[in-house]
C-alpha cells in the first residue's frame, strides 16, 4: 500500500472478527484519536465489511475495478464524486460504482460510517 505513505490514514486492513464471532465496534469507535481511520471487521465471501470513522475531507479517487458502498451510522457526510454529491445523514448510504471518482467529507464532527468492499481493495485508491 504505497500510496499510504502520501496521506495520513490509518488502514487496518487486517480482519477484526472471525466467522462466528461477535461483531463489536463501541470501543473501536471510542478509543479512536484518528482524523482518518479505517478497520476491516469481517470478511463476507470476497468482501469485506470496514468500519470508517471520517473527520475533514478525505482525497478525491476511484477504484477501477471495485464498486463500494457507504452506509453512515453516526454524524452525516456528504461523499462527492463526478456525477453528482449526496449528504448522508445518519441511517443513509448509497453505492459508488467501479471507475467513478469520490471522495468523503465531513466538514462538522465525525462521521462513523460502515462499508463494503472487495477484500483486496486499496481504500486510498487511485487519482
Amino acid at each position: 500500500m504505497e500510496n499510504q505513505k502520501k496521506y495520513n490514514y490509518n488502514q487496518q486492513m487486517n480482519i477484526k472478527f472471525n466467522y462466528l464471532e461477535k461483531i463489536t465496534i463501541k470501543d473501536i469507535i471510542s478509543n479512536n484519536t484518528d482524523r482518518w481511520f479505517n478497520q476491516s471487521l469481517c470478511e463476507v465471501n470476497s468482501s469485506v465489511l470496514r468500519l470508517g470513522i471520517f473527520e475533514g475531507e478525505y482525497h478525491m479517487h476511484k477504484h477501477e475495478n471495485d464498486d463500494e458502498v457507504f452506509f453512515v451510522l453516526e454524524g452525516a457526510m456528504i461523499l462527492e464524486t463526478e456525477k453528482g454529491n449526496f449528504n448522508l445523514e445518519q441511517y443513509e448510504g448509497t453505492c459508488v460504482p467501479k471507475g467513478t471518482m469520490h471522495r468523503p467529507v465531513v466538514p462538522e464532527g465525525k462521521a462513523v460510517v460502515l462499508m463494503i468492499e472487495n477484500k483486496g481493495i486499496d481504500p486510498i485508491g487511485t487519482v
